[in-house]
């Protein structure tokens, strides 16, 4: 009985001097990009259907894009365990590949100017190592391209029964002028242990020559998540609006897009979740406005842009709501804007175009 108890003893003590060390390398691994980081510019070979003067200028219509890709791994069968489901990786390589080249596709067959893409992976277990961006390009010639990196993890060992892994991922911008600077700027996060389950949050800041000097100027935002407190709410919103009210002060035209994390439609839908946080309009500086509030048709969208992943999709029980879409400048018009109904074949995320002039 003695030999039992000191052999429990043992183990016991062998488990929590693992977790110990365990828990040691997750938070010396753990580090954050530092803020006003300058971007990589590349551009994605040629294509012969590509203008190489194309300008941006007023008197001429212009599409942008932005889709939430979910790293590959959201089919409609796919939940997802922080949202309370069960799956923590996509279904396998040829599912990732599969769904990737899917939604590249439809952006190809959109052919839009500007394409704002959140949740892309380089390198993670959870997409099986596939580099998503690389494979993206395949679909994206003769465009110019910015990556800005949001989350990089140590390896994670949750859930018990299908770790998370090691992830590295982010948000890339595309654009068919050259874009002649970009940065990547840190937004505030939690500081809590919770920080090392959510991502290195952070927005882009793309440059396009515009006419008479200007520039267009595109933000690509992926904010917040699971319940983050309003702190850290404010506190994000009141960077980007900095930032986006310096460059409109310029007499730049701005455009911020994305997955905003918040529910954007005016009217509040009844026993919503937590997560589903109303957009705060009231916050917005003066001449900035949400482009759905511009929409002609209500039809064009109908359909919400992001599913919840508690569970496999289903059209009749599963709850949807708009997270994604744009900020514009009141120098930018609105002329069409739609929430693209796929019913959420390639991703959690379905994507919401915009064509617009500048003013």
């Amino acid at each position: 009985m003695k030999r039992r108890i000191k052999r429990i003893i043992l183990l016991l003590f062998l488990l929590v001097a693992v977790l110990g060390i365990y828990v040691g390398y997750v938070f010396k691994t753990y580090y954050r990009l530092p803020d006003n980081l300058t971007l990589e510019v590349s551009r994605n070979g040629a294509n012969t259907y590509f203008d190489d003067d194309f300008s941006v200028t007023t008197g001429r219509a212009y599409m942008i894009m932005t889709y939430n890709i979910g790293f590959g791994a959201y089919r409609k069968d796919f939940s997802f365990f922080m949202d309370g489901g069960k799956s923590s990786r996509a279904k396998d390589e040829e599912s990732v590949l599969a769904a990737v080249s899917g939604m590249g596709e439809i952006i190809n067959d959109v052919n839009p100017d500007f394409v704002l893409l959140q949740e892309v992976d380089r390198d993670g277990t959870r997409s099986y190592h596939v580099d998503e961006l690389e494979l993206l390009n395949q679909f994206m010639k003769g465009y110019y391209y910015d990556f800005a990196q949001n989350y990089d993890s140590p390896f994670l060992f949750f859930p018990p029964w299908q770790p998370h892994g090691a992830n590295k991922s982010g948000i890339v911008t595309y654009s068919r002028g050259q874009i002649v600077h970009a940065m990547r700027r840190s937004l505030p996060i939690s500081k809590s242990f919770s920080k090392l389950l959510d991502l290195d949050r952070c927005y882009s800041v793309s440059r396009i020559p515009a006419e008479d000097g200007k520039q267009l100027c595109i933000y690509n935002i992926h904010m917040s998540a699971y319940g983050s407190s309003d702190e850290i709410r404010e506190g994000q919103l009141s960077m980007l609006y900095q930032d986006m009210t310096a460059d409109y002060q310029k007499g730049n035209y701005v455009i911020c897009g994305g997955d905003f994390n918040h529910d954007l439609r005016q009217e509040v839908q009844e026993n919503a979740p937590e997560w589903a946080y109303p957009f705060p309009r009231e916050s917005l500086p003066e001449g900035f406005t949400l482009a759905i509030d511009e929409i002609r048709d209500p039809e064009d969208v109908a359909h919400n842009s992001c599913r919840s992943a508690d569970e496999a999709y289903d059209p009749e029980s599963t709850y949807t709501v708009t997270l994604d879409g744009f900020i514009i400048s009141d120098n930018v018009t609105v002329n069409y804007y739609q929430n693209m109904d796929w019913g959420y074949e390639f991703s959690d995320h379905d994507p919401v175009i915009m064509q617009f002039f500048l003013k």
